[in-house]
């Protein structure tokens, strides 16, 4: 018995081949889109000194090398993020990226290697503006393609509707029966004790070494991700603020972060914030990230220092980053991820 065939077999490709059609279309769209609304489409560099600083985003490693034969290990970006604050700083007030990210240990049905990103900062605009920016294209993909409903696994929603806004905490409330902001002190502290027995209560499983985002994490992927999304995309919004490394406190409740996602049958689409602009609590956040990152990876990634000095002078912005390969699965009705991608990568 033989596997299947190489993506590039004519016949394969003929089957594909529908489908990569739109992906063009939905990407021609989207960069009109953008541009009328006076955003200008950058182009970031691809290697960077940092390829973020999250603890559980890994990056493809490599090094330059110089004329003199000196060499300096640069990583391929995980997101654009780091460059687009950078020309926010430089004066720039409305930007699009649309292009290739790598992430190492990441391949599934919603996960590849390396995948196109969409990310797109509004300067002096709260992070509300980017929730009609998440629902507008939500529609526009499934108009350039034709498609009245998206489904995926099961779950099916309507591509037009208005995306209901839901909270993290009522979240929590209503599909797992537990008090997420209890366990979140005034100043963001998070109390793992008492996440660790709500779990217990609610029947979930945990283990000796959880800590509090471990657990936070096992509710959102067991008992609330497969809920969302269906029928209309839903905001999930207002993160607690230690699980919001780039975003700014709310200016409403100091426990929780201006960040959300974007979900469609039940599949994250897209992830905003209300952008920090304080370094030297940036620098703090990714310090605590690394010491994660080193505690259950055994590794870290420096400090993008030139980021940390931009961000100093960055005006106030909010800004989004939107798995395009993912929403054009869902706009075309594939199955999985590499099935809208002209080339995946081989493994």
């Amino acid at each position: 018995m033989t596997g299947a065939s190489p993506w590039w077999t004519p016949h394969v490709h003929a089957d594909r081949r529908p489908r990569l059609i739109l992906r063009n279309r939905i990407a021609a769209a989207f960069r009109d889109w953008f541009a009328r609304r006076d955003f200008i489409e950058v182009e970031a560099a691809a290697l960077q000194v940092s390829p973020g600083n999250e603890a559980h985003l890994s990056a493809f490693a490599t090094e330059a090398i110089g004329p003199d034969g000196a060499r300096q290990p640069l990583y391929l970006h995980t997101s654009p993020e780091f460059a687009c604050k950078k020309l926010l700083a430089a004066g720039e007030k409305r930007l699009f990226s649309l292009g290739a990210v790598y992430r190492n240990r990441e391949r599934g049905p919603l996960h590849h290697p390396s995948f196109t990103m969409l990310e797109w900062y509004r300067a002096e605009e709260t992070y509300e503006s980017l929730m009609q920016d998440c629902a507008g294209l939500v529609a526009l993909a499934a108009e350039q393609a034709g498609a009245r409903r998206f489904a995926f696994r099961g779950r099916e929603a309507d591509p037009f509707a208005e995306p209901e806004r839901l909270s993290v905490a009522e979240a929590f409330t209503h599909y797992a029966g537990i008090d997420l902001l209890a366990t979140v002190g005034a100043d963001g502290g998070t109390n793992r004790e008492a996440l660790h027995a709500a779990l217990v209560e609610a029947g979930l499983r945990t283990a000796p070494d959880d800590n509090w985002a471990d657990l936070f994490s096992r509710v959102m992927v067991e008992k609330i991700e497969p809920m969302l999304g269906q029928g209309r995309a839903t905001i999930l919004h207002g993160y607690p603020i230690s699980e919001a490394a780039l975003a700014r406190p709310s200016g409403e409740d100091a426990r929780i972060a201006e960040r959300f996602e974007l979900y469609c049958c039940g599949v994250e689409l897209a992830n905003a914030f209300g952008e920090l602009t304080d370094a030297a609590e940036q620098r703090r956040r990714f310090e605590i990230e690394m010491d994660e990152k080193q505690r259950i990876y055994g590794e870290r990634y420096p400090l993008d220092e030139d980021f940390l000095a931009a961000l100093a002078i960055m005006p106030q912005a909010s800004g989004s980053a939107l798995g395009f390969d993912r929403l054009v699965m869902l706009a075309t009705g594939a199955g999985k991820v590499e099935d809208v991608m002209w080339t995946p990568v081989a493994g």
